[in-house]
């Protein structure tokens, strides 16, 4: 099954912090001035259909059509390079800025959307209340509106690996839109847009985490990427 890709028009935006933004930490300082070039990116996370592929028993007591999880940094990297061989074409993972470069979209807000986030524009379980909100498990593409680059599920439902290593801070980090790689520091990757059992707060897309580029979790899936 050939990937559904979207066209990721090239840009600049500043990424990072949101001013005013009151969940902001050190690890998305210091905003900072990146130019993007073109590039393409998974309309949706990779879904179980599509992982089963290459590892065919993989999740398989769960929907065909839900985003596949328990899937490491070297798991995807992996399934890039298979998918490569299958079709002919460089697949990867996407780069850190590329990421939030295509979740922005061209705004500049903590969501997408505007400052706050509600039930109905995103998978997650909990309202910075206390309330249950969401369906407290994955779900298909499509349930929720896409971005404005017509992308589905960039914050929330899953989790997503980028290709980067951790840093703790923007401090030095590249301006033109590629991955961020430090040898010394090839044991934790990059993760983005929060998940289905987070709080909104962590859906928020400057939001940035890591693990270890082995771990395997329920909430942590990927989307794959490809250069024009």
């Amino acid at each position: 099954m050939k990937p559904d890709l979207v066209l990721i028009p090239g840009g600049s935006f500043w990424m990072g912090e949101n001013e005013e933004d009151k969940f902001a930490s050190d690890t998305e300082r210091p905003r900072h001035f990146v130019e993007v070039k073109p590039f393409c990116l998974g309309k949706n996370l990779v879904l179980l259909e599509e992982y089963r592929a290459f590892r065919p028993d993989h999740e398989a007591e769960l929907p065909a059509e839900w985003p596949a999880a328990k899937v490491s940094w070297d798991d995807a990297v992996a399934y890039c390079d298979w998918l490569s061989g299958e079709h002919g074409a460089a697949y990867r993972l996407p780069t850190e800025a590329e990421w939030e470069y295509a979740a922005r979209a061209g705004t500049q807000t903590p969501y997408p959307w505007g400052d706050t986030m509600d039930a109905g524009q995103a998978n997650y379980w909990y309202d910075e209340q206390g309330q249950k909100v969401g369906a407290g498990h994955r779900t298909p593409p499509g349930v929720y509106p896409e971005n404005g680059f017509g992308l589905h599920d960039m914050l929330g439902n899953l989790c997503e690996w980028v290709q980067d290593t951790w840093h703790p801070n923007y401090e030095g980090s590249p301006q033109d839109g590629s991955a961020w790689e430090s040898p010394a520091l090839t044991s934790r990757r990059v993760l983005r847009g929060g998940a289905w059992d987070y709080l909104p707060r962590l859906l928020r897309v400057s939001w940035r985490d890591a693990l270890p580029h082995s771990a395997r979790r329920d909430n942590v899936g990927f989307r794959i990427a490809t250069s024009v």
